[in-house]
């Protein structure tokens, strides 16, 4: 899932078209990707380690790639105290609540359903820029969500009508997963608000990582115990895969395209990223299909893609895992 400053350093869509193709067409292939498989591999988490524990040892690791990055690129870790607090808050929702609830949500649903109900970013960042950052959103906007949200909806009764005595589990997972989405929608608007727009992006990340590491240490100490390790070489290379791939090299590509092509065309992922996710758990997860899950999922993408068509909000949809 994860926090994007879209509107800091942006460039004109007109400055877009003289960038080299490859400087915008290449980065969003490798992170749009990497995000897509990422709901697979944090599935392959759950496991001897408790879900609080494996965010953890993600973000310790993410937060120390993303500072040393931060100062490849010469960018002072100094943030002053009211950075170090907006940080804080970042952390918090973005790297706490988001992928504590994302890691809980895939005990009880796939991997997919997961990264298909976390399209729908887009609505409640969108109402949360209106209500704090002044966005409205469109009418067409408001339409197509409605669409988004009914195919959600048909997605959630094929769950219930396929496995009826799961329905506890099913509704655990959706609900996980509408806490996550919240968590990083308020983390979205947080980032955009002028007043953060103002400290470094990489330093800020890497506080932000680092503030999440901790409060996620507290909670799994709090809720599971002393730290749990899994001695398989399968769980840490996945541990590596999210911290290093997933979170640093994905946000330190998603940043300067969105800069190039605005935040309405780099938001494109998020419509993109749940059909690589769907085809992962097709394959590794033996998800069916059937023509009220297909019926479902074309809403649900459809309806994004008509959202995002023409939208002027800075705030786009990122992925959380």
């Amino acid at each position: 899932m994860k926090p994007r400053d879209l509107a800091q350093g942006e460039l004109s869509e007109g400055h877009s078209s003289a960038e080299r193709p490859s400087s915008v067409v290449i980065p969003f292939i490798i992170f749009t990707v990497i995000w897509g498989s990422t709901w697979t591999v944090i599935r392959g988490q759950l496991g001897s380690v408790s879900p609080q524990w494996s965010v953890t040892y993600r973000f310790v690791i993410a937060a120390l790639a993303m500072a040393a990055f931060a100062r490849w690129k010469g960018q002072s870790l100094n943030i002053g105290r009211k950075g170090l607090l907006a940080a804080a808050f970042l952390g918090f929702t973005q790297f706490c609540v988001n992928f504590n609830a994302v890691y809980l949500a895939e005990r009880h649903i796939t991997s997919g359903v997961v990264a298909t109900v976390f399209a729908l970013l887009l609505i409640p960042a969108s109402l949360l820029a209106w209500a704090f950052l002044g966005h409205r959103p469109t009418k067409r906007f408001a339409l197509s969500s409605v669409v988004a949200v009914t195919g959600i909806v048909l997605l959630f009764m094929h769950e219930i009508r396929e496995h009826p005595s799961d329905s506890s589990q099913i509704s655990a997972g959706i609900g996980l997963t509408l806490v996550g989405m919240v968590g990083a929608a308020i983390a979205n608007v947080w980032q955009a608000r002028p007043e953060i727009r103002r400290f470094a992006l990489f330093p800020m990340l890497a506080w932000s990582m680092a503030a999440g590491a901790f409060i996620d240490g507290v909670i799994a100490f709090a809720m599971t115990g002393p730290p749990m390790f899994d001695t398989r070489w399968s769980y840490w290379a996945g541990v590596l895969y999210l911290a290093l791939l997933a979170s640093v090299l994905t946000f330190s590509l998603y940043y300067p395209v969105v800069r190039k092509m605005g935040p309405a065309k780099a938001a494109y992922s998020s419509v993109i990223v749940p059909i690589i996710a769907m085809g992962l758990s097709t394959w590794l997860e033996d998800y069916r299909w059937t023509p009220l899950t297909i019926l479902g999922a074309l809403l649900a993408l459809g309806g994004m893609v008509a959202a995002l068509s023409r939208s002027r909000s800075s705030v786009s949809a990122p992925d959380a895992a």
